[in-house]
């Protein structure tokens, strides 16, 4: 493989930000691609060149694959960093990539098909030996069917559908009387969202922790492990704080976790860097839930504990590069990252407007991943995301400490932002004492139940 010397990011907001930083810290050229209603984004005056890609609906820029491939060669670009969300698990756009001579940084098409199903990925786990949760073999196909695998697998349980994501698609079903109904209403519901109602069954696990490993493979049959992620603390199946170590978890617990995920990143032949997800039950239990075949938003916390860039060595490995092996690769400390959007903390609404006052928490061990500036206007057309803020401590509570003090030095002025719910998570007994799930947030309406 040749060495890649300038990156399209066919993406938005603070992912591009990231990766301009770590392409330029490479020695290489980056191309920054926007849409109409983001023209004022601060990224575009550092990547190299910006090209507009389209109007402001995502089908028309962000998603837009001639106007994005056109961008890419009109600039001279060898390859592509796809970020997440929007094109980055997209098949065909992968396969375009390839017909255009442009690399795709990420992995192939063939790996990418078997776990984006996930009832297909499901299948594949077991035939690698990785523990699932029990349910259905492979996607259901009616109501009638369900009903019958339902019974056997035992109430309650959670239908889910095959090709969904984000907490879409998905219903608990506690008895059967309730489950005509219920699959239903999920199988509609990933209908309208990903263009494919198949469902799929599996048991509910009650109260448990959303653990993930982040893995790295290389065209060699190597891969490693930089970790897991405790992504426990959730709203509506939507990922709002993340740490690194998953302190719940034993020794011989933690150990298991990596060998499986790392075993099955070989087994895949896995290129690029990609996320296997899990539940932990009360007895530390793990159940393989779904592969991300691409970087995950909170992946700085996993960079803060082990000292690689990720970003970085997704290109290395795009370029022919052999990884470290896992010995060499020594994690210390914890992180801790929070997703700061532009919601009503209370409501968690969206709250998009011009940005009046922007500044940001500093000192050792803080770091912010964001796009945004003052006098910037946070457009109403996208995700609400607009920024993320990671630290890093010694131990847990260090951390806490830490990002209790950054929070309340980062000021936001003329929009509404989810700090002063962070704030409040920081200050929370549960969330101190680790004895929180991934229902947690569910019982609560308002800061003040915090």
């Amino acid at each position: 493989m040749a060495e890649i010397k300038k990156i399209l990011i066919a993406n938005r907001g603070e992912i591009v930000q990231r990766a301009v930083r770590t392409i330029r810290e490479m020695g290489k050229k980056s191309v920054a691609v926007y849409s109409v209603g983001d023209k004022e984004a601060s990224y575009l005056k550092h990547a190299d060149e910006a090209v507009c890609i389209g109007d402001v609906k995502s089908i028309d820029s962000y998603l837009n694959i001639p106007a994005i491939i056109t961008a890419a060669e009109m600039t001279g670009c060898d390859a592509i960093f796809p970020g997440y969300g929007f094109l980055s698990e997209n098949q065909d756009f992968v396969e375009i990539c390839r017909l255009h001579d442009i690399k795709f940084i990420g992995p192939s098409v063939e790996v990418m098909d078997k776990m984006a199903d996930k009832s297909k990925a499901k299948e594949e786990m077991i035939r690698a030996g990785v523990p699932v949760v029990p349910g259905s073999d492979g996607a259901v196909h009616s109501v009638e069917e369900g009903r019958k695998v339902a019974a056997e697998i035992g109430y309650p349980i959670m239908a889910k559908a095959s090709a969904g994501g984000g907490g879409r698609g998905m219903r608990l079903i506690n008895e059967e009387s309730e489950f005509d109904q219920l699959f239903m209403a999920a199988s509609s519901e990933a209908l309208a969202a990903f263009g494919d109602g198949t469902m799929y069954l599996e048991r509910f696990i009650n109260n448990p922790r959303h653990i993930e490993v982040q893995v790295i493979g290389d065209s060699h049959g190597n891969a490693i492990h930089i970790g897991e992620r405790d992504c426990s603390l959730q709203r509506r199946h939507q990922k709002v704080i993340e740490e690194s170590p998953a302190n719940i978890l034993n020794a011989e617990a933690r150990a298991h976790l990596h060998e499986v995920a790392v075993k099955a990143t070989k087994y895949l032949g896995y290129e690029g860097a990609g996320t296997f997800e899990f539940l932990a039950d009360d007895k530390q239990n793990i159940y393989f839930m779904e592969m991300n075949t691409r970087l995950q938003v909170e992946h700085p916390v996993s960079e803060m504990v082990s000292g690689l860039d990720i970003v970085e060595w997704m290109i290395k490995v795009a370029e022919g590069d052999k990884l470290p092996p896992q010995e060499k690769i020594k994690f210390r400390g914890h992180a801790i990252e929070v997703r700061i959007t532009a919601e009503d903390p209370n409501s968690f609404l969206p709250c998009p407007g011009k940005v009046t006052q922007w500044m940001v928490p500093g000192g050792r061990n803080v770091r912010v991943d964001s796009h945004v500036y003052a006098n910037y206007v946070v457009p109403p057309y996208y995700d609400s995301m607009i920024g993320k803020l990671i630290v890093w401590g010694r131990d847990r509570e260090k951390a806490i400490n830490i990002m209790k003090r950054a929070l309340n030095e980062f000021e936001v002025e003329g929009i509404k932002t989810t700090i002063p719910f962070h704030i409040k998570m920081m200050e929370n007994k549960d969330f101190n004492a680790n004895t929180y799930d991934t229902k947690y947030l569910e019982n609560y309406k308002s800061l003040d139940q915090l």
